[in-house]
């Protein structure tokens, strides 16, 4: 389309209405207590998950969600809402580090051009944001407070009778630093020496970094920590009260892993220590005929035999290399080792072997299970492989066989509970062990507590020290704490961080040092939408009024409206929600959770109908399709694919087709004269519309209003589309009808509906003047009823003409129309007519001799 002449002239007036509202900052948002700020108006907060600028830029599949969101704060402005609406970057982030470390460019400026080229591409889209908002997480000016809330994070303490954070301070134990809710510890990590950093369990595939591919070791290191575990009931239970899709909360439930069950102690013969496993069915003890320990478990080193410790070292180094998730597969073979030591089943006072298993992981429970291969499927595999005894002691209600059987049923071969139902055994065996204090009744969780240091130079640095061996606090005044300028941003080999080379940076005093770990890139995303509330305040993360109008209304969260990919569906979003629960503990925020609604956009596909990835060559860069087709037929395109939540394939040919939509809406109110110019057709004319045009446009305004509410964007842009071919052929169009069709039309496509708007308000004046400024229509159901109908006419059976009466005529006023009808006339000349059939509101039969 480039060679030839544009359908309509896009790539004249969408740089025009760009530029208008850049300069009149159309859609700027005060705050309350600022010129223009209207309190009476109710509040939206729409977001988008701010993108992380990588240096490729943005491609067709980013914007979706974008696009969807910016039809929704149009919409919602001319529904009289303040709306805020902002966008920013998650600008921390290794690939600008990995840049720098083969460059030696400044991770800043690396940050600051891809920045600039992503601010490009949205705004050529025509988004409405308001730029004034604009934030980075890697600002000093962001995250200054970035660095005050993981302070307040740090002095904050979970207390269990209140089931909340609370200040330090209020902690009356001798050992503050043992609840902190942000604490140091030594613990098993992803440790990659080529990126020289810990990676996250979801950052390393197949025993490789996902980023660069390089081999990924687990190690054990000194690291931070935040005790999410202490909220994870919360987590849990108030996720209730939102609007989030069900698999998404399922997601987060299953994350979280609450288990009910009891916490049993197994004595190891000849040493004076304990193990302690957690089990969902303490009924099955009697069925437990070894022990398996995670090879990284501390009692190990004390109990192993001599015979035993060469094969032990073998398979904890073998363990090292593999990640949590690899070790966790289902489907891999069972592996271990056994220690040469036993353990006695404090049911039935008997020997039991004791084995490492790499499939046992120490974060999660006690790093240690029973062993009951009867009736668990990975216990089976492992007792089978290694030849361990397998007692039954669950009998299934119906006539399926015991061994394998993981359900509820008769508990058998255990003298403490025989024949007593799987909840009643349960129950039993559990007050026993507590009356021998030998066991107790827990809850367990699978979520662990959050590692939130990274050894990488390009990240918050902790606003802590160290002095004698103890973490210290910064003072609030000493924020931001910005990182030292390096010659180089190689890793050190060593498994320190980069920030480790800043020698005069790290000497905080004579006694004292920096910490020189980083926090990872979730910290800025953890509240970056309550900063948007309040960007420049420079006293306060976000002004308590400024919080209090944003992030208020009666359900639970904040933001009204939160689109994002799948992909952030349990981290972020759980971490999120922990950050944002310390602050309304501690009173910094008026909400318990950030989001309210939560909407996940579908995938799009390449045309090849693979992933784009520059690895397939099937990456689209916005920006050409919008110089081939314009920035209205982009977004329109990106929401009549097919549903928002789906996934979807690209396709050049089906930009096309709205481009020639959006063509003959251009035609529909512009004529081109002589010398190529174009201007208002003469058919646009002050007249009032036909009924059956009334009609139409009511339906669309129901319709339209209706999808944006829904985020149904494909239907309503149907809908559009049946509304100008409802209107294209007409001898006049009607002013009253196009202003109406073009407010629905200006979220979807704002460009042409400003332009046509413009052209019209040149001929027929209108108050306000701009349509960023109008009214949103409402539709009235009274021009919607049905009072015609379509009657069928027959002759002898078959169907011959059609005609339109008015709904409940009675059977002789059909029967004339229908003998009236031009063709009937023709086609009943010379026969006689025996007998007429009516049906009301339906058909017309007659029939002939």
């Amino acid at each position: 389309m480039s060679a030839r002449r544009k359908p309509y002239p896009f790539d004249r007036f969408e740089p025009k209405w760009q530029r208008f509202w850049d300069e009149r900052r159309t859609f700027h948002t005060p705050n309350p207590g600022e010129k223009n700020f209207d309190g009476s108006k109710p509040k939206f907060y729409v977001l988008d998950m701010f993108p992380y600028p990588s240096g490729a830029g943005l491609h067709v599949g980013h914007p979706e969600g974008y696009t969807a969101t910016d039809i929704v704060a149009r919409y919602k402005r001319m529904r009289g809402c303040n709306v805020l609406h902002p966008m920013g970057w998650d600008a921390f982030g290794l690939p600008a580090e990995q840049y720098a470390i083969k460059s030696g460019q400044h991770p800043a400026i690396t940050t600051r051009e891809n920045i600039a080229k992503f601010k490009t591409q949205l705004k050529r889209i025509g988004f409405s944001y308001d730029w004034s908002r604009e934030i980075s997480t890697a600002d000093p000016k962001f995250y200054r407070w970035t660095q005050w809330i993981f302070l307040q994070i740090y002095n904050s303490w979970f207390n269990p009778e209140t089931k909340k954070a609370e200040p330090i301070s209020t902690f009356r134990g001798d050992d503050p630093d043992s609840v902190r809710l942000a604490y140091v510890a030594e613990v098993p990590v992803n440790w990659c020496p080529d990126l020289g950093t810990v990676l996250a369990n979801e950052e390393v595939i197949d025993g490789k970094s996902e980023v660069g591919g390089f081999p990924v070791v687990r190690r054990p290191m000194r690291q931070w920590m935040l005790r999410i575990t202490a909220f994870a009931d919360r987590l849990l239970h108030e996720l209730e009260g939102l609007d989030w899709p069900a698999g998404i909360k399922l997601l987060q439930r299953n994350w979280i892993g609450k288990s009910e069950g009891a916490e049993i102690d197994f004595k190891i013969d000849k040493h004076e220590q304990k193990i302690r496993v957690f089990t969902t069915r303490p009924d099955t003890l009697y069925g437990g005929t070894f022990l398996v320990l995670a090879p990284e478990h501390p009692l190990i080193d004390l109990i192993v035999t001599e015979e035993q410790w060469p094969a032990i070292r073998e398979y904890r180094e073998k363990t090292a290399r593999k990640s949590e998730l690899e070790r966790a597969e289902l489907t891999k073979e069972k592996t271990g080792v056994f220690t040469g030591a036993h353990a006695i089943n404090p049911a039935n006072e008997q020997k039991i072997p004791i084995w490492i298993a790499d499939y046992v992981l120490l974060g999660y429970g006690t790093g240690a299970i029973g062993g009951v291969p009867a009736h668990d499927e990975r216990d089976l595999e492992f007792a089978k492989k290694f030849d361990l005894p397998i007692v039954e002691v669950v009998q299934p209600l119906s006539n399926e066989p015991a061994l394998g059987f993981v359900g509820e049923g008769i508990a058998i071969n255990s003298p403490i509970i025989d024949g007593l139902t799987t909840a009643e055994a349960k129950k039993k065996i559990t007050k026993w062990l507590e009356e021998r204090g030998k066991g107790k009744g827990a809850i367990n969780y699978k979520l662990r507590d959050w590692l939130f240091s990274r050894q990488r130079y390009w990240g918050e640095p902790f606003p802590i020290f160290w002095e004698n061996g103890r973490h210290h606090s910064l003072s609030e005044s000493e924020l931001p704490l910005v990182p030292p300028e390096l010659e180089d941003y190689k890793p050190t080999g060593t498994g320190e961080p980069p920030l480790a080379k800043a020698k005069d940076w790290i000497r905080y005093s004579n006694k004292a040092t920096r910490e020189t770990n980083t926090m990872p890139q979730w910290a800025g995303s953890c509240w970056y939408y309550l900063r948007f509330c309040d960007p420049a305040n420079e006293s306060r993360f976000v002004g308590e009024e400024a919080e209090r109008y944003w992030m208020g209304g009666k359900q639970a969260g904040g933001v009204d409206l939160y689109v994002g990919g799948t992909e952030h569906a349990v981290l972020h979003l759980l971490y999120a929600r922990f950050w944002h629960k310390v602050l309304f503990d501690l009173g910094h925020v008026s909400k318990p959770e950030p989001f309210q609604r939560l909407v996940n956009q579908g995938i799009i596909l390449g045309e090849d109908n693979r992933k784009m990835s520059k690895r397939w060559g099937n990456v689209i860069d916005p920006l050409d399709v919008i110089a081939e087709y314009g920035a209205d037929a982009f977004r329109c395109y990106e929401m009549f694919m097919g549903p928002l939540e789906q996934m979807k394939p690209w396709s050049m040919k089906g930009v096309e087709g709205l481009s020639r939509f959006l063509a003959r809406v251009w035609r529909l109110l512009m004529d081109e004269n002589q010398a190529g110019e174009w201007q208002l057709s003469p058919r646009v004319q002050d007249v009032a519309p036909e009924k059956s045009q009334r009609k139409t446009l009511h339906a669309t305004i129901k319709k339209v209003t209706e999808d944006i509410e829904s985020l149904s964007f494909n239907t309503a842009i149907s809908q559009m589309m049946v509304f100008v071919n409802a209107f294209i052929n007409a001898p006049s169009v009607p002013v009253s009808a196009i202003r109406t069709f073009l407010i629905l039309l200006s979220p979807f496509a704002p460009h042409i509906a400003s332009e046509l708007w413009e052209k019209m308000r040149e001929k027929f004046a209108v108050t306000p003047a701009d349509l960023s400024d109008q009214s949103w229509p409402e539709h009235d159901e009274r021009l919607l009823v049905e009072d015609e109908v379509e009657i069928i006419v027959q002759v002898n059976g078959k169907v011959r003409d059609r005609f339109r009466a008015p709904l409940g005529a009675n059977e002789e006023e059909l029967k004339a129309t229908a003998l009236g009808l031009p063709k009937m006339r023709e086609l009943l000349a010379g026969k006689q007519i025996a007998k007429v059939v009516v049906v009301p509101n339906k058909l017309v039969n007659l029939v002939t001799n």
